[in-house]
C-alpha cells in the first residue's frame, strides 16, 4: 500500500492507477525482422538459482487478539530492530461511495491526518517528525478498503499511537484544507488527461466494465468539485470504526504489551452498526471490440489489449501468475524481447494482472510510434494467440518459477510484505498455509496450465482492444481487428 507522506498522497494516487508503462518514445528499430519472429535471436542470461528448501517455506504465525471494542488485532513479533509497522484495514474504500459521490473513500483518507479536534496539521506532522514516526492513510476509487498505514521507533509507541488514535478517531476536515486538495488535485488530473496512456486506460476499464465501479480510475472532476467537509465527517463516522477494522503489526513489541497500549489509546472508539461493502459481480463485455480515440497529429498511439479476468481468490491464481510473467511480466517476457529487444517498436511493454473481491483484468500494453502501430498490433496479436495456442517451452516455464519463487523469498525480509501478505490472506478468506504453500503452488504449474488460462481470458471472441492515436494514420490497420468503433476522451 501507498507509504507516502500526506503531502505527496495526492499524486501518488493518481500515479499509482496506471500500470507499468514505458515512455512512448521509442528507440531506432533496428533492421527489419520477419512476421512471427520473436526470440529466436536473443539470448537469456542469469538464471535465478532457487535453493531447494526455498519450496519449504514455514512464514511467522500472528498472534491474535480482539479489543473490547471490537478491533481484531495481529502481531508478527520481531526484536531484530527497536521498530514497530502498523496497518489499520477499515472494510470501506471506493466501492463503499455513494454513486453519487465516487471518490468520497479516496479523499477522505487523503484528508484525514490534515487537522484533528486537537492538534492542527502542522502540528501532527511535527510531532511525528520529533518521534522519527511515519503516518499515511490511503484508499483507492475501486478498492474495497482504506488503510493507515503507522511506523515508529519502539521506545516511542506510546507517543505514537496517542497522535495516531487522535487522526484516527478525531479528524475535522478542515475546509481550507479540502481546498488545497481540491486545487492540487484538479490541476493533476489535466496532466495525467493529456497522457495517451492514461487515456487509453480510462477506455479500457470503461469497455471491461461498464457502469461498474470497478470501471474508475480516478474520480470524476465534478465529484471532486462537489465534496465537502461533511461529506467526509460522513463517511469517516459510518466507516472508521473498530469493528469495522483489522490491525496488523509487526516489530520490536509483545502482545500483551501491544493490546494494553492499543485498549488505552483506542478503546474509548466506539462501535457503530457498520454494512458489509458488497457488489454484483462485473458481467464484463459479451463480444471483442475495437475502440479508437482519436487524437489528430498525434505522434505516438497507446494500446491496450485484454478482458475481464479472476478474483485474488480463484483457483486459476497460480497458473495466470506464471502464464503473465512468460508473457509480459518483465524484460525476460515474451512480449519484451519481441517488441522491444528483436524488433525495436518501443521502448517497453508489458502485460498484468488485477483481482480483488469481484474480477480484476487482463491486459497487454504500450506505447509506440504512430508509425509503427501496424507491426506493435501485428506482433502483440501474435503473442496473445502463441500463448493460447503453443505450449510454452521447459524452459520457459522454469525460468518463470526460478524468478517467481526467487522474487518471493526475497520479499520474506521485507516487514511490509509479511504484513501485506497477512493482510491478503484475511481480505480475501485465503487458506490459513497459503503463503507456506506459496512456492509449491507456482512449481506446480504445468504449460497445460498456462494454456488453459491463457485461451480463457485473452479470448479472441470478447477481447477489448483500446487504441490511442491519430485515427487518420492507425484506423485502418486497426480494422484487421475487428469493427472499429470511435470513443470519446473522458
Amino acid at each position: 500500500m501507498n507509504r507516502y507522506t500526506h503531502k505527496t498522497t495526492m499524486l501518488a494516487l493518481l500515479s499509482s492507477l496506471l500500470l507499468s508503462h514505458a515512455s512512448a518514445q521509442e528507440p531506432t528499430p533496428g533492421p527489419a525482422a520477419p512476421a512471427g519472429a520473436s526470440t529466436k535471436g536473443v539470448e537469456l542470461k542469469g538464471k535465478v538459482p532457487v535453493n531447494p528448501q526455498t519450496l519449504r517455506v514455514q512464514l511467522p504465525k500472528p498472534q491474535e487478539a480482539v479489543l473490547k471494542n471490537g478491533l481484531r488485532v495481529s502481531l508478527l513479533e520481531d526484536h531484530k530492530l527497536p521498530t514497530f509497522s502498523m496497518q489499520l484495514y477499515f472494510n470501506g474504500g471506493g466501492l463503499a461511495d455513494p454513486e453519487d459521490k465516487r471518490g468520497l473513500a479516496m479523499v477522505t483518507a487523503s484528508q484525514l491526518r490534515e487537522g484533528t479536534k486537537q492538534r492542527s496539521s502542522r502540528e501532527i506532522a511535527e510531532q511525528l517528525a520529533t518521534l522519527g514516526a511515519g503516518l499515511s492513510s490511503s484508499s483507492g476509487p475501486a478498492s474495497g478498503e482504506s488503510v493507515v498505514s503507522l511506523t515508529g521507533l519502539s521506545d516511542n509507541v506510546d507517543q505514537t499511537l496517542a497522535i495516531a488514535a487522535d487522526v484516527i478517531r478525531n479528524p475535522t476536515f478542515p475546509a481550507g484544507e479540502l481546498d488545497k486538495f481540491r486545487a492540487r488535485y484538479l490541476a493533476q488530473l489535466q496532466i495525467q488527461r493529456a497522457n495517451p496512456g492514461f487515456q487509453a486506460q480510462e477506455q479500457f476499464m470503461r469497455a471491461i466494465y461498464g457502469e461498474h465501479p470497478g470501471a474508475l480510475v480516478v474520480p470524476s472532476e465534478a465529484v471532486i468539485k462537489g465534496l465537502t467537509s461533511a461529506d467526509l465527517a460522513a463517511f469517516h463516522a459510518a466507516r472508521y470504526r473498530p469493528n469495522n477494522a483489522f490491525l496488523i503489526a509487526h516489530g520490536d513489541i509483545t502482545l500483551k504489551e501491544l493490546v494494553a497500549k492499543l485498549e488505552h489509546h483506542f478503546g474509548g472508539w466506539a462501535k457503530a452498526d457498520t454494512t458489509k461493502v458488497s457488489l454484483p459481480p462485473p458481467k464484463g463485455p459479451e463480444k471483442g471490440r475495437v475502440l479508437l480515440v482519436d487524437r489528430p497529429g498525434s505522434v505516438q498511439t497507446s494500446l491496450w489489449l485484454g478482458s475481464l479476468g479472476i478474483e485474488r481468490n480463484s483457483d486459476d491464481y497460480f497458473a495466470v501468475l506464471v502464464m503473465n510473467h512468460i508473457l509480459g511480466g518483465g524484460p525476460a517476457s515474451r512480449l519484451f524481447m519481441n517488441l522491444r529487444e528483436d524488433k525495436g517498436l518501443t521502448y517497453g511493454v508489458y502485460s498484468s494482472f488485477t483481482g480483488t473481491t469481484f474480477p480484476g483484468v487482463m491486459v497487454a500494453s504500450t506505447d509506440v510510434r504512430t508509425a509503427v502501430t501496424e507491426d506493435a498490433m501485428r506482433e502483440l496479436d501474435l503473442e496473445l494467440k502463441r500463448i493460447a495456442n503453443e505450449p510454452v517451452s521447459e524452459q520457459e516455464l522454469t525460468n518463470a518459477r526460478r524468478a517467481l519463487i526467487g522474487r518471493f523469498a526475497l520479499s520474506l525480509d521485507s516487514p511490509q510484505s509479511l504484513m501485506g501478505n497477512l493482510a491478503t490472506q484475511k481480505i480475501y478468506k485465503l487458506p490459513a498455509d497459503y503463503w507456506d504453500t506459496y512456492p509449491q503452488r507456482v512449481e506446480a504449474i504445468t504449460p497445460a496450465d498456462i494454456q488453459r488460462v491463457a485461451k480463457k481470458y485473452y479470448d479472441r471472441e470478447r477481447l477489448q482492444i483500446v487504441a490511442v492515436g491519430d485515427a487518420g494514420q492507425i484506423g485502418k490497420v486497426l480494422e484487421k481487428y475487428g469493427t472499429v468503433e470511435s470513443a470519446t476522451a473522458m
